[in-house]
């Protein structure tokens, strides 16, 4: 879909606000109220609004340790991907998953409570995880840069 000026710019006040009103979202852009929300059902219809969530800090849940971790599985045993997707499901710990291009099949990311917990799922849950040869973790520090906003990047290229 090719997006114009007024679709980025609800994008923009919309990433930055996801409960603006409809009436506060149009005096902003600039449009009637009516025109807005006919722009915002086709940007959701099209799937460039691919939903609405509550972004919740993980800290204030208890939630402190954050973990980068590459699985590398052993191709030789049948069905190693759907057996590996398969487990993935079950681990609430693992809030993101990735396949990716390197050394590695795949990237998770993963949260708990503290070290114990993170080692008690890697010991218990991965390590068991069918095919899995080897797991290298990288045990996040600090988070210096998280910006969800995708709008910048297109500015840049187009």
């Amino acid at each position: 879909m090719q997006l114009d000026l007024a679709d980025l710019r609800i994008l923009r006040h919309m990433e930055q606000n996801g409960r603006i009103t409809n009436q506060e979202l149009a005096d902003a852009v600039g449009l009637s109220p009516s025109a807005c929300l006919r722009r915002v059902k086709l940007l959701e219809e099209r799937g460039v609004i691919a939903g609405y969530r509550c972004i919740v800090d993980p800290q204030h849940i208890g939630l402190e340790f954050e973990a980068l971790v590459q699985i590398t599985l052993r191709p030789d045993v049948e069905g190693w991907h759907e057996k590996f997707l398969e487990a993935l499901q079950n681990w609430p710990e693992v809030i993101e998953a990735r396949i990716v291009t390197g050394g590695a099949n795949y990237m998770l990311t993963v949260r708990a409570r503290n070290l114990a917990h993170y080692s008690d799922f890697i010991i218990n849950e991965l390590y068991q995880a069918p095919a899995v040869m080897s797991i290298h973790s990288n045990i996040v520090l600090k988070t210096i840069k998280r910006d969800n906003s995708l709008l910048d990047l297109v500015k840049k290229t187009s």
